[in-house]
């Protein structure tokens, strides 16, 4: 049974995303598993000589090597996927973010109701904008000038 969800536009329905835990959990576990590889191949490439003549003390050496491995590689190989998986999340948002506004734009070229609803947005944000700076200068000069005033303590 798979779940859906549906877009925005409400008629085409989407996988649903898997839960973002069991990728970082599978991506640790990969990188663990590729560590304790290299790991054991470095160590049996150092003891092959001496392998020859103590097959089991070298069996033996190359167990612990993969459990101390698997011991001090286990919290590094988690922290690095969540690392990993937090990047790639901001990554492909961003690019989301980015092909959703070309289409935007590209929609808006063709239709003039459209491109108008996205002028008066850019207008409105850039008078927001020029607000919010002059209510800063504002707010600056009112506390530059209770503080010459010596009104602070009211």
């Amino acid at each position: 049974m798979t779940m859906t969800t549906k877009s925005m536009l409400g008629h085409l329905p989407t996988p649903a995303v898997a839960a973002p835990a069991t990728s970082t959990k599978t991506l640790a576990t990969f990188l663990l598993a590729a560590g304790v590889a290299g790991l054991v191949v470095m160590a049996d490439q150092l003891i092959d000589d001496w392998a020859e003549t103590h097959v089991i003390a070298s069996w033996l050496a190359l167990w612990a090597v993969a459990v101390l491995a698997i011991g001090a590689l286990r919290g590094v190989s988690r922290l690095f996927a969540q690392k990993m998986m937090i990047a790639l999340d901001g990554w492909s948002a961003r690019v989301a973010r980015r092909r959703a506004d070309e289409r935007l734009w590209t929609m808006a070229q063709s239709d003039e109701r459209l491109m108008q609803d996205l002028q008066t947005a850019m207008d409105r944000a850039e008078v927001i904008q020029t607000a919010s700076k002059d209510m800063a200068t504002l707010m600056g000069r009112r506390a530059a000038r209770i503080v010459r005033n010596r009104l602070h303590y009211i």
